[in-house]
This record gives C-alpha cells, sequence and structure tokens, in this order.
C-alpha cells in the first residue's frame, strides 16, 4: 500500500513508567464550559509555565521548543525553560525547582517517570497541572499527555517499506534501538509485530545510541554492523537522528544503491539528507515538531485554566517519502508545512479564547 503524504488516523498509545496514581487515559477535548474570553490570570501579567527538557540538544528538540515558545508569546505567557543536557538526575531536580517556584502550568518535555517521582508528586500537591510531551508518563488526574502517534508512525514506514520491496519483506535488516525511550519503545513494538507477520526479516544486528552525538556514533556503529553483515538491504533507524547516522555509514561504504533507510521525524537538516542526489533515506514518518511545542504549550495553559476534558491528546503524523520532497521541491520545514499542510493539524487543542 502507498501511504506517502496520508495523514494517518489517530491510535491510542500508552506510557511506560508513571506516577503514583494513574488514571484511565481519556481523549483531550476543549471543555463545553472553556472561556470564550482570555482568563484574567493569563491577561494580567505573571502567568508562568515552566519546560523542564531532558533532551535539548539536535534538531527535533530545537524544533519543539521554538514552537512553545512561539505558542507562549502569542499567548503571553511567561516561560522558565530548564534544560537537563540528558542528564536524568538534574532533570528530577530541575522539576523539583520549578514546583518549588509555584507556576501555572508545567511542561516536561521527554523523561523518565521513575526519575521525576518526587516533582510529579510535589506538583500534584501543589495543584500544578503537568503537561508531558515524549515522556515516559503516565497520564493521571494531574499529569495530561501530549504526545505523536507513535504507533502509526512505526506503522507507516512499514507499510512504506512493504510497499517499496513490492510486498514481500524479507532479508538481511538491521535496527537501531535504544530501550527505555518511550517514543522508541511504542515503535519497537509495532516493529516486533511486523517481523512475527513478516519471518523472512532477518534482523542481522541492533545498533543505537542516544546522547548528544548521537548521529555521529549511530553512523560508526552502521558502519561496524554493515561490514559485518553485506547482504544488508535495508536499515530500520526510527528517530532522526538514527536515521542521519544510518545514511552516512551507507554513504561512507557506497552502498547507495543496495540499502535503504527508513526514518522518522524531520527538520531542515533532514530534508537536505533526503534530497541529495542517491540519498539511502527513503522515507520518514512524522509530525511537524514545532507545531508539537505550539500544541503542547496550548494544553498546558489549557489546563490551568479548565478549558480541557480528558488527559490524553495525540498529534496524528504523515508519511513522506523521499519522492515527495522532490517533486514538491522541498528544500526546508516551512516548505514543508506548505507542501503538507496536514502537518499543521489545525484546529488541535485550541479553545476558544485561544483565537
Amino acid at each position: 500500500m502507498n501511504i506517502k503524504g496520508l495523514t494517518l488516523p489517530l491510535m491510542a498509545t500508552f506510557g511506560l513508567a508513571g506516577t503514583s496514581v494513574m488514571a484511565e487515559m481519556v481523549p483531550l477535548a476543549v471543555a463545553a464550559n472553556a472561556p470564550d474570553e482570555v482568563p484574567a490570570a493569563v491577561a494580567e501579567d505573571g502567568f508562568e509555565i515552566a519546560v523542564v527538557r531532558q533532551l535539548n540538544v539536535g534538531d527535533v528538540y530545537q524544533a519543539w521548543i521554538a514552537g512553545v515558545e512561539e505558542e507562549a508569546e502569542r499567548l503571553g505567557i511567561d516561560l522558565t525553560i530548564y534544560n537537563a543536557d540528558g542528564d536524568n538526575a538534574r532533570q528530577a531536580l530541575q522539576l523539583e525547582q520549578a514546583v518549588a517556584t509555584d507556576p501555572d502550568a508545567i511542561i516536561i518535555g521527554w523523561g523518565f517517570g521513575d526519575s521525576l517521582q518526587a516533582g510529579l508528586a510535589a506538583a500534584e500537591e501543589a495543584g500544578i497541572p503537568v503537561v508531558a510531551s515524549n515522556a515516559s508518563i503516565d497520564a493521571s488526574d494531574s499529569v495530561t499527555l501530549v504526545n505523536q502517534s507513535e504507533h502509526l508512525m512505526m506503522e507507516g514506514i512499514m507499510e512504506q517499506m512493504l510497499s517499496d520491496f513490492d510486498g514481500e519483506l524479507a532479508g538481511d535488516m538491521i535496527y537501531v534501538y535504544v530501550a527505555g525511550f518511550r517514543p522508541l519503545d511504542l515503535r519497537n513494538e509495532v516493529w516486533e509485530a511486523w517481523q512475527e507477520e513478516y519471518p523472512d526479516i532477518n534482523q542481522v544486528a541492533q545498533i543505537g545510541v542516544v546522547n548528544e552525538n548521537t548521529a555521529a556514533e549511530t553512523a560508526n556503529q552502521a558502519v561496524a554492523a554493515l561490514q559485518a553483515n553485506p547482504e544488508t538491504v535495508a536499515i530500520i533507524a526510527p528517530y532522526n537522528e538514527f536515521t542521519k547516522g544510518a545514511s552516512l555509514a551507507i554513504r561512507e561504504l557506497g552502498l547507495e544503491g543496495q540499502v535503504r533507510a527508513y526514518g522518522m521525524d524531520i527538520s531542515t537538516a533532514d530534508i537536505a539528507v533526503m534530497t541529495e542526489a542517491d540519498s539511502p533515506w527513503v522515507a520518514t514518518a512524522t509530525t511537524d515538531m514545532t507545531n508539537f511545542g505550539r500544541i503542547s504549550l496550548r494544553v498546558a495553559a489549557g489546563e490551568a485554566t479548565g478549558s480541557y476534558d480528558g488527559n490524553n491528546l495525540e498529534i496524528p503524523p504523515l508519511v513522506i517519502t523521499q519522492e515527495d520532497l522532490l517533486e514538491a521541491s522541498v528544500s526546508n520545514v516551512e516548505q514543508l508545512s506548505e507542501a503538507f499542510p496536514g502537518l499543521a493539524t489545525p484546529g488541535l487543542a485550541i479553545a476558544p479564547w485561544m483565537e
């Protein structure tokens, strides 16, 4: 099935580690009694949202925080941003510090529920709503999840790969995965299901690392894996830093005509890699990360003003192929949004007062 450029329907996903009081996940919707006028708390100076980020180096994270900042400026909301640089203990401390400043809401960008338990409990006790974006945290009475539809993103690139291989998924394949990160774990569930459905997929190696040098270190691992497995036909790398690394390795070994790379997410830098002549990166599944950031900010502001019902929002993805980008002459994410307007998810999580 050819699904390039297709908006995928929503599907529920599940957190991995959680707060002490997990609640049933209920789709987020604008409340019937959401205010029409800007709430006084927002209209007056001093409405503040704290953003506590575990990961902040890389195109995805920079695009996400840019969206948070843009929407905060549009709505007249003050931001305090904490960057943990991938350090879980540091993020846990920063969350507790953020709670101590008594903001109107807190956004957690990436991170692990186990290490954040104390801060989440403190936020709940203080009555501060928390929005978790791409974090391994369960929904609760005080925590709302905002995420990409991870299962659908992985389903999308697998469907595209099935189409590219003429309906016969077989051969040696390298898989890039690091356990413990909510988005990657959810994507891995789909990969495992596809391996069961297509037993002729032969996973010859699993590689991957997540740090400040993810692409470079993944490239080094991929070179070694490709050299050890010369019959490899594809690298499944469902995270854009993984895919950039995989593409570098394929090019370094001159295997562009033999090995395809299937990725996830997109940025201007990713578009440049995908549209290079003979690029091995043939397809990606993505949301607009800047839009993801805007939505995360809106949900946090809405939760602080009683504008929503529910505690779980998923952003539908698109599958975009190398061919799509070339046909539309797309060279940056601004042009991408114009070429594929579905990425903007207009109207998602917009309470009347936010208009």
